[in-house]
């Protein structure tokens, strides 16, 4: 639905519109493999769909969180530029550069994702007479490099530096809203702040965290005493799904329009405020269109 509305009732004309409408993309590839996850779970952790099931599924997994934080980290680029720098970003907050943004993104989060690809991701277990998909196989050298080391690097990439990034935006952001009047646009965008950093703190930060540490403990001695852990921060990352439609509400003015006209509820409509020259009021200007 969210994917319709950017395309049919939206339009795809603002940089922050490109950059949800991949965003609502990846969670529907997250949303296509969850079902064989689950039939994974309730079948016993026994994998019943194949090596190269199996490779896909957890690459699209792994995926879907690498493309879901950097998009996020560009949405609070975005805003950033858009209230800091209103007028000096004008060139560059374009929905071409926007695109060009979301095609790195895409092929950076893809390519992480080969060595998931290319090496084995299932191991039979006598002992329990079942199939495991990626879940104890997947210790030991990606690339030549460790397993811990490997995932060390991906984990500094893709969580760390991009909730560096995202963090340091909204709280300039916060400072220059705090020092105008505030007003509805403001509560919107402190919303969208408390969501983008409660997906990052909630669904990626422990998960990321309890990886590492479960990997160095196999890398180490084999010790399982994590597993548990390891598979409930699995499930844990999955509901960024839940919490995306939320940046979508509080990040578009448009969105907020189209979800009270589904609801049936009258939502007070402002006309865009016209542009001239001078270079204040078109200040004010982009600030508006940047809520």
């Amino acid at each position: 639905m969210a994917i319709i509305m950017f395309l049919v009732k939206i339009k795809v004309r603002k940089p922050a519109v490109v950059y949800m409408l991949n965003l609502a993309t990846a969670d529907v590839l997250l949303v296509c493999v969850l079902p064989f996850y689950i039939v994974y779970k309730f079948s016993g952790y026994n994998w019943i769909f194949g090596e190269g099931m199996c490779r896909f599924v957890t690459a699209a997994f792994y995926c879907n969180m690498y493309c879901s934080v950097l998009l996020m980290t560009s949405i609070s680029v975005d805003r950033f530029l858009a209230i800091i720098y209103p007028v000096r970003s004008l060139p560059w907050r374009t929905v071409t550069r926007a695109w060009l943004v979301c095609g790195v993104i895409w092929a950076i989060s893809l390519a992480s994702t080969v060595p998931l690809l290319l090496l084995r991701q299932t191991i039979f277990e006598p002992v329990l007479d079942i199939t495991m998909c990626h879940d104890l196989q997947h210790f030991g050298v990606y690339f030549f490099f460790p397993s811990f080391t490997y995932f060390s690097i991906v984990f500094s990439l893709f969580n760390f530096l991009p909730l560096c990034i995202t963090t340091f935006c909204y709280i300039r952001i916060i400072r220059s809203l705090s020092r105008s009047q505030f007003d509805r646009k403001h509560k919107r965008a402190i919303c969208l702040t408390v969501v983008v950093l409660c997906v990052f703190v909630f669904c990626f930060g422990p998960t990321n965290v309890i990886y590492l540490i479960f990997y160095r403990q196999m890398d180490e001695n084999e010790d399982y005493s994590l597993y548990i852990a390891y598979i409930l921060s699995s499930s844990i990352s999955s509901i960024n799904c839940c919490l995306d439609p939320l940046i979508y509400y509080f990040a578009s003015s448009d969105c907020q329009r189209y979800v009270y006209s589904l609801l049936g509820c009258k939502k007070d409509y402002r006309p865009p405020v016209q542009r001239d020259e001078n270079p204040r009021t078109q200040r004010a200007t982009t600030r508006e269109d940047a809520f």
